[in-house]
């Protein structure tokens, strides 16, 4: 499946060269952050849905030992609340602004270790795992909600099931770009060729037998989480070259088109750093 979970400092500007033409497969305005497990990398929770939770699509994460381990933010944002309930409902929270309409609430914690106001970067600690307000035992009381309404929560691309228990282990702050060429392209399409960036980051070209269609992606390796200069292009020979280009959190792209047996040109950049190929990948 296709994930539009790019953070852009401004709108993307995806346009066919030389043209001017602009919108093809851009983001909208509210596509979510690549939201993360909140808890620290490596650590395996147990993201537990049922039906009557309050809000609905709300998740517990429960794990042996919770109490007083390291809550932190699933993307970066702003800090919007910061509230102490006592003995009931949330009990102490915190709530982060990302942009666009989405954010991210984290309940019955045992301390609170961030302001209102303050800019928090994905893996930020924000708090410790508890049993504050009316719970019955500790866990992490999660939400991710969009224009104020609770939404099904993912978690680094995959869709938490509703309604049951699944293991989930965060890829929270653990370096790397967490996301995959192929999850970007979507369904189908396999990697066929890669260029470095000198350590800025890769590019790659994909094809996908099943409708013939090519598909160039450009993966940061740094600034990661950060809107920064990134792009990527695709050119079937004989037609108008396709560029994706922006300011990016973690990828430009993916950039598609029908090539068959046809030869194309592809390549991207990260920042100053860049490549293009010749007209090749012809059959």
């Amino acid at each position: 499946m296709f994930l539009l979970r790019r953070l852009a400092a401004g709108a993307a500007a995806l346009a066919l060269a030389g043209l001017g033409v602009v919108g093809l497969g851009q983001a909208p305005a509210s596509a979510a952050p690549n939201f993360q497990v909140p808890f620290e990398c490596g650590v395996t929770v147990t993201a537990a849905t049922f039906s009557g939770h309050n809000p609905p699509y709300s998740v517990d994460f429960q794990k042996s030992g919770i109490t007083g381990m390291p809550v932190l933010a699933s993307a970066g944002g702003k800090v919007s609340r910061v509230e102490d309930e006592g003995s009931t409902s949330y009990g102490k929270w915190v709530e982060i602004d990302h942009g666009s309409g989405w954010r991210t609430r984290y309940a019955h914690l045992s301390r609170q270790d961030v302001r209102v106001g303050q800019d928090v970067a994905l893996g930020t600690r924000i708090g410790l795992a508890g049993a504050t307000g009316g719970v019955t035992g500790p866990h992490l009381h999660y939400e991710q909600i969009q224009n104020g309404t609770a939404v099904k929560v993912t978690l680094n691309g995959v869709a938490v099931p509703y309604y049951g228990h699944t293991d989930f282990t965060s890829k929270n702050n653990c370096g790397g770009n967490p996301y995959s060429p192929a999850e970007i392209c979507g369904d189908g399409y396999g990697v066929i060729d890669q260029a470095g960036l000198s350590g800025a980051g890769t590019t790659y070209l994909l094809y996908n037998a099943s409708n013939q269609n090519n598909c160039v992606v450009t993966l940061k390796a740094k600034s990661l989480g950060t809107a920064s200069a990134a792009s990527a292009f695709l050119e079937v020979q004989g037609s108008a070259r396709v560029t994706d280009s922006g300011n990016f959190a973690y990828y430009a792209g993916p950039v598609r088109k029908e090539a068959g047996s046809t030869c194309v040109k592809w390549g991207g950049s990260v920042g100053s750093e860049s490549y293009t190929s010749p007209f090749e990948h012809c059959g």
